[in-house]
């Protein structure tokens, strides 16, 4: 038999599919908590990604008192002296389970360069191939044995604008849902229903034939290529079983569910990923693009800002109610920030040199407002802190060790968070 191929794993998946008496969620659900990682505070990360530069200006920083602040207005939330944009009426509730980093600062303003930086914690080098943050985390969290992938990517935008699993392979390779998806109807993943044509004992000959045809091909291959391919097909009927399946079925919430995180590609991915949370995916990241606002930069804002509040303080109400939001860690990011100064077309310009991250969950985040700028937001005046001391801080709340080495594609280690990185200590 092919390494890593399982009949039995097999099997069983296919007689689940061909049963209505199995249990809903056990398998799967059983199959998490034997892999979890108990020792650490926080078992999994989920990123709201921004794309494309959102103005956090409008959205974490208001300048009310300042001629770059525009028609932004604040909210009172309900921790004394942290203030959000009036959008994130339903987020303000939540600002005790909340921290906002205002010192974000780095020099990258160019989005393909910045995109780099902010999801791998390096800027882009000649020949090295860096893994995603999400692909570092699913390496390092992910069981061999899990049914579902390490890393779930949900409606990114074309995945080669975004960085990729790099030299962890294809292990640690991103299932993405939905790509550049435009409707709720696109948050499906391809391919994985079983053709409804075929009876259980065809399917079960076409894996043995497959199973022949890999022999005769890797006869001659490396042992390292046979273990890739059969792990990738393990991996594949693992992801046959009926309760994998259910976890990507949002019909299975109901419709007032639904409503609440809003009708939206965000909103539905938001609640895709507390489904995919509750069986313990380690990284989930559910993307929003149309942040690159040059012109008409206040009402497109508000317009988007609505949709995140919507889907992050939904998130959060639900993972508060399953007594998971201590040991879930959320990012809302991008980038980079936008220009303070508002331009003739009523828009923002990149503006890397100070901007803002908001993080909630886990058991760190209490309402603190860390670092700040200058008044006309242009600066950073206090505590500025790096994407690397952002993914050392991350990693320090996963129970990973941010200095550990990778060996990459040129056979340089890379340690997972850069060597100068040093942790946010408000946050761990």
């Amino acid at each position: 038999m092919l390494q890593g191929i399982s009949r039995r794993l097999f099997c069983s998946s296919l007689m689940a599919a061909s049963t209505a008496s199995v249990p809903g969620g056990s398998w799967l659900r059983n199959l998490a908590a034997a892999g979890k990682n108990d020792t650490a505070k926080v078992q999994r990360v989920i990123l709201l990604w921004l794309h494309g530069g959102p103005a956090t200006i409008d959205l974490w920083d208001v300048k009310t008192d300042h001629e770059n602040g525009g028609p932004s207005r604040e909210i009172a939330t309900k921790t004394p002296g942290l203030k959000f944009a009036d959008h994130f009426s339903r987020l303000a509730n939540w600002s005790e389970n909340c921290a906002v980093i205002r010192s974000m600062t780095t020099r990258e303003g160019d989005h393909r360069r910045a995109v780099h930086l902010a999801r791998t914690g390096y800027v882009p080098q000649a020949g090295i191939d860096f893994p995603d943050f999400g692909a570092l985390v699913a390496s390092e969290r992910f069981s061999a044995e899990a049914a579902l992938p390490g890393f779930v990517s949900i409606a990114p935008p074309q995945r080669p604008a975004i960085a990729n699993s790099g030299f962890l392979g294809n292990t640690a390779a991103p299932l993405v849902v939905g790509e550049m998806a435009k409707s709720i109807d696109d948050l499906t993943v391809r391919d994985l229903e079983p053709f409804a044509a075929w009876r259980s004992h065809d399917q079960r000959r076409r894996v043995d034939l497959l199973q022949e045809m890999n022999q005769e091909f890797l006869g001659g291959k490396p042992a390292t290529k046979a273990t890739e391919i059969g792990s990738a097909t393990q991996r594949a009927l693992r992801m046959m079983h009926p309760d994998v399946l259910a976890a990507f079925d949002l019909n299975q919430e109901t419709g007032s569910t639904r409503d609440r995180y809003g009708r939206t590609v965000f909103g539905q991915g938001c609640l895709l990923a507390r489904r995919l949370a509750e069986r313990d995916v380690p990284f989930i990241e559910v993307s929003l693009g149309g942040w690159d606002t040059h012109s008409d930069n206040f009402n497109r804002v508000g317009s988007l800002a609505r949709q995140v509040d919507d889907g992050f303080a939904s998130l959060m109400q639900d993972l508060h109610d399953r007594s998971m939001l201590d040991s879930t860690l959320i990012l809302c990011q991008g980038e980079f920030g936008r220009t303070p100064k508002i331009n003739a077309n009523t828009g923002r310009d990149h503006w890397p040199r100070a901007w803002a991250v908001m993080m909630a969950g886990g058991p760190n985040c209490r309402g603190q407002i860390i670092g700040s700028t200058s008044r006309d937001g242009t600066t950073v005046e206090t505590q500025p802190h790096s994407v690397p001391n952002l993914i050392a801080t991350v990693c320090a709340n996963l129970g990973i060790d941010p200095m550990k080495q990778n060996a990459s594609n040129v056979n340089r280690p890379i340690r997972v968070a850069d060597p100068d990185a040093q942790v946010i200590e408000e946050l761990v």
